[in-house]
């Protein structure tokens, strides 16, 4: 293995690790402090982009989760009056699902304290660096 590669290997054991330690710790800052989930939020996230609605099969594809995941979450929301599902009046397989009014005043305070942590998180990188950091994984993301 060359020099470069373990180099490589370094890089991404750093990524990973770097990435699961700020997943976990905003977890838990959704927990205690907003009493949700993340995946409640992702959800949240991908309703609010699309505040027209969207199909439970394009919300699966969007979360990169399986229908039956994206539906437990979906439950326990609608369950909360946080979101509605609604019939296609054109074919009565397919169901859209939309924040309600108190589910988008209730995401809109999820994100901003979500913004505020991962301020807090990546206090230590500098605006440079961020730009450098948002190139490099640019880059990688086309490869």
């Amino acid at each position: 293995m060359s020099d470069l590669s373990k180099r490589r290997l370094k890089m991404w054991i750093r990524l990973l690790a770097v990435t699961r330690a700020s997943e976990n710790h905003l977890r838990e800052h959704l927990r205690l402090q907003h009493d949700t989930t993340l995946p409640r939020f992702d959800v949240m996230a991908a309703l609010y982009r699309r505040q027209s609605g969207i199909t439970m099969s394009e919300l699966s594809r969007m979360l990169l989760v399986s229908n039956g995941n994206a539906t437990a979450v979906v439950d326990r929301l609608e369950t909360d009056g946080l979101v509605k599902r609604t019939q296609s009046q054109t074919d009565r397989r397919t169901v859209f699902v939309a924040l309600t009014p108190e589910g988008l005043t209730r995401f809109e305070t999820l994100a901003a304290g979500h913004e505020s942590e991962v301020g807090k998180l990546f206090a230590t990188v500098s605006e440079t660096d961020l730009d450098q950091l948002t190139d490099i994984l640019k880059r990688m993301g086309k490869s």
